[in-house]
């Protein structure tokens, strides 16, 4: 048999592990505050959007009767983030690159990108929904066939009662891991998207990858965004006009600093 004159290069472990230490979450965090204000009017502007459109599905519910969802669709605020700060990952791009910054520059996905971005997206909505619809089978197992009591009564019965408290744990526990399910395959992939134009397949296992191999620096981050949005939240959504643009630019820095470097 013949020898090929050239052997293919062995494929190679990739070190993922960036061994930063947890405070470095808190660097990314000053320099999502720093892009915030250069050029603000674009971030506020988009942060004011997803403000606007929080509350508007808030108020639909309501309208709707659908209160006994409003938890679980708050909660699912955190799966989907990731999506709708897509833009804020773009303004934060053509900073670095020295490119002129407008919100529809941030709107506008880049050729080639906006497919991936959607399949993403689409990935956190299904998820969201899910999440959804197990609050309220969880809701159905602990409560049985009681209607729900509306949310006067739902907060005394949650932390008043062995029902609401055994419903309250387990809640929490699932809810946790449709959320951290999420943030890991999305906390980096829509900004390798944005940076690489890379497929959505790809970008979500390097995201997932990333996220694994820097716990310590990650668990920081995550503890970071679910504490501005529950104070974004508490505020009646008016925090997000903040918030939400303060930690899309910070998780590109985040990107940038914790990418694989070829």
């Amino acid at each position: 048999m013949k020898v090929p004159e050239t052997v293919p290069p062995l494929p190679r472990a990739v070190d993922r592990n960036r061994r930063l230490p947890a405070s470095e979450a808190f660097v990314w965090l000053a320099k999502g505050w720093r892009d915030l204000w250069n050029v603000p009017l674009p971030s506020l502007l988009y942060g004011a959007g997803v403000a606007l459109v929080s509350i508007l599905i808030v108020a639909g519910l309501y309208y709707l009767r659908m209160d006994y969802a409003l938890f679980p669709a708050l909660a699912g605020f955190l799966v989907v983030g990731p999506a709708l700060a897509t833009g804020l990952y773009e303004k934060s791009r053509r900073l670095e690159a020295g490119l002129p910054v407008t919100l529809a520059s941030m709107i506008r996905p880049e050729p080639g990108t906006g497919q991936h971005v959607l399949f993403v997206g689409a990935i956190l909505c299904t998820l969201m929904l899910a999440w959804m619809r197990a609050a309220v089978l969880l809701y159905a197992l602990f409560a049985g066939w009681q209607p729900f009591r509306g949310l006067d009564q739902i907060v005394p019965m949650l932390f008043g009662t062995p029902m609401g408290w055994a419903l309250l744990s387990v809640g929490t526990v699932v809810g946790a891991l449709f959320s951290a399910f999420a943030f890991a395959i999305s906390v980096f992939a829509i900004p390798m998207v944005v940076a690489t134009k890379s497929d959505a397949f790809t970008a979500m296992g390097t995201s997932i990858s990333l996220a694994w191999n820097n716990l310590p620096v990650m668990l920081t981050w995550g503890a970071i965004v679910l504490v501005l949005t529950i104070a974004s939240l508490v505020t009646g959504m008016v925090g997000f006009v903040i918030s939400f643009p303060l930690l899309g630019h910070a998780t590109w820095h985040a990107y940038q600093t914790i990418r694989d470097r070829d």
